[in-house]
């Protein structure tokens, strides 16, 4: 298939023009993500708190919605989950004694629930739909090796926060069960 002069003159325009949007996008996408990320650091900074600064029958701020986690069987608290807009608290009672090697937190909770979330963030950076410090991740504070909180960061669903919230009352009640 032959192109005339004058069609090839209009197909190389076009693609001096393609060429010249694309850059144009290209440094707007860098300028917002570069934003972007000057954002995550500040939310980082001042979402941080200090497990020396946690106390289990302190009041959250009240930007924390609190859930009492039941025994399952029992119907006490046994702990009291604490939901910002960037994390999930999990804070036991004092008077609850768990081992953090006590099955099914690690077999369950964390390999299989907190497992799966990781990977589904993974093909989400990976495909570009979220940043690498966006991922799901946990932190378990110990006093020895008794569990006093767990705190999952960037669930980034409200679904998440249920499945967390129902996982985590399960495996703990379980936990009890297990120590008994």
């Amino acid at each position: 298939m032959k192109f005339s002069d004058e069609q090839i003159r209009d197909i190389l325009k076009l693609k001096d023009h393609i060429i010249d949007k694309i850059e144009k996008h290209k440094e707007e996408i860098d300028m917002l993500e570069k934003n972007l990320n000057i954002l995550n650091s500040v939310l980082k900074e001042s979402s941080f708190t200090k497990a020396s600064a946690l106390s289990s029958n302190k009041t959250k701020t009240s930007s924390a919605t609190s859930i009492p986690i039941t025994n399952g069987s029992g119907g006490e608290v046994i702990a009291n989950a604490y939901v910002t807009p960037d994390q999930v608290s999990i804070v036991l009672n004092e008077e609850v004694v768990i081992e953090a090697d006590t099955p099914p937190l690690k077999s369950f909770f964390i390999d299989r629930i907190i497992a799966e979330m990781k990977r589904k963030d993974s093909s989400e950076v990976q495909r570009g739909k979220i940043q690498p410090e966006s991922v799901i991740d946990f932190i378990i504070n110990k006093n020895g090796s008794q569990i006093r909180e767990i705190i999952v960061k960037n669930y980034r669903q409200k679904e998440r926060v249920n499945e967390i919230i129902n996982t985590v009352a399960w495996s703990l009640t379980r936990m009890l069960e297990n120590t008994k």
